[in-house]
C-alpha cells in the first residue's frame, strides 16, 4: 500500500472509532512519526493532509527542521536537559516531560529566547519499569510547582502502554489517564490547561481514540509500504 492509502485507512479507523465512541473525528490529531523516515516519504504524508509530526531524537529533529515546510513539529521521545538548547522556539509541543529539572530547563532557555514553550506531561500510568514518565501519584505535586512558571504552559498528558499488553489491559491504561485528565481540567490553574491527551500508537490508536485520545502518534502504520 502507498502512503496515501496508509493515510486513508488510519483516518477510516480513527473515523469508526469516533462513531463507537461518540467522539467528534475532526477532534482527533494525527501525529505522523518520522524516525528514520527520508523527506520524499514525509512529504507524501504532508501533501495528504498530516501536517503534525514527531520525531524521537533531536538529533534528528535538527536534520529536519525547515527541511519540511507547512509543518508542526513534536517532539516526542525522551529528551535529556542538554538538548532542550536545540529545540527551544522550534516546537508545537514538546510531549515527554518526565521531571521537575526537564521543565526547569525548558523554562529558563525559554525565558532566555523569549518564548513560550507549550509541553505535554508524560505518565507512566502503568508503572512499567522500562517506561518513562511520571507515576499519577507524582502528578499534582509537579503541576502546583509547573503552575508558577512564565514560559512553560502545559497542555496535558502524554503516555504510551505497555508493548506486550492486553487490549483490555491497554483500555484499561488509557482510560485511567483520561480520567485523570478529565479531573484536572476542573481545577483552577493559571499555568495548566487540559488541551491535549496524547496516546496511541500504531499498534493501539483505536484504542486510544475510543478511550479519550486527541493526538495519536502513527509512524509504521503510515509510512510502512
Amino acid at each position: 500500500m502507498s502512503i496515501a492509502e496508509n493515510i486513508e485507512k488510519v483516518r477510516n479507523d480513527i473515523k469508526e472509532a469516533c462513531v463507537r465512541s461518540g467522539r467528534n473525528y475532526d477532534d482527533i490529531t494525527i501525529l505522523g512519526v518520522t524516525k528514520t523516515v527520508g523527506a520524499d516519504d514525509i512529504m507524501c504524508a504532508v501533501n495528504e493532509g498530516i501536517c503534525d509530526l514527531g520525531e524521537n531524537r533531536v538529533q534528528e529533529f535538527m536534520d529536519k527542521y525547515g527541511k519540511i515546510p507547512n509543518v508542526k513539529w513534536h517532539i516526542i521521545g525522551h529528551l535529556q536537559t542538554n538538548k532542550v538548547k536545540y529545540i527551544i522556539g522550534k516546537t508545537k509541543l514538546i510531549h515527554s516531560v518526565d521531571s521537575l529539572k526537564l521543565a526547569e530547563e525548558i523554562e529558563k532557555l525559554s525565558k532566555k529566547a523569549n518564548v513560550t514553550t507549550d509541553i505535554l506531561i508524560e505518565v507512566n500510568i502503568s508503572g512499567e519499569e522500562t517506561k518513562s514518565g511520571i507515576s499519577k501519584e507524582e502528578i499534582l505535586p509537579l503541576l502546583e510547582k509547573l503552575d508558577e512558571f512564565s514560559f512553560v504552559k502545559v497542555k496535558g498528558f502524554m503516555t504510551m502502554a505497555p508493548k506486550f499488553a492486553s487490549e483490555d489491559e491497554i483500555r484499561q491504561i488509557f482510560r485511567n489517564l483520561y480520567k485523570i485528565f478529565v479531573d484536572i481540567s476542573r481545577k483552577k490553574y493559571n499555568n495548566i490547561s487540559m488541551e491535549y491527551l496524547s496516546m496511541g500508537m500504531s499498534s493501539d490508536y483505536v484504542i486510544a481514540v475510543e478511550e479519550g485520545a486527541n493526538i495519536v502518534r502513527i509512524g509504521s502504520k503510515i509510512f510502512k509500504q
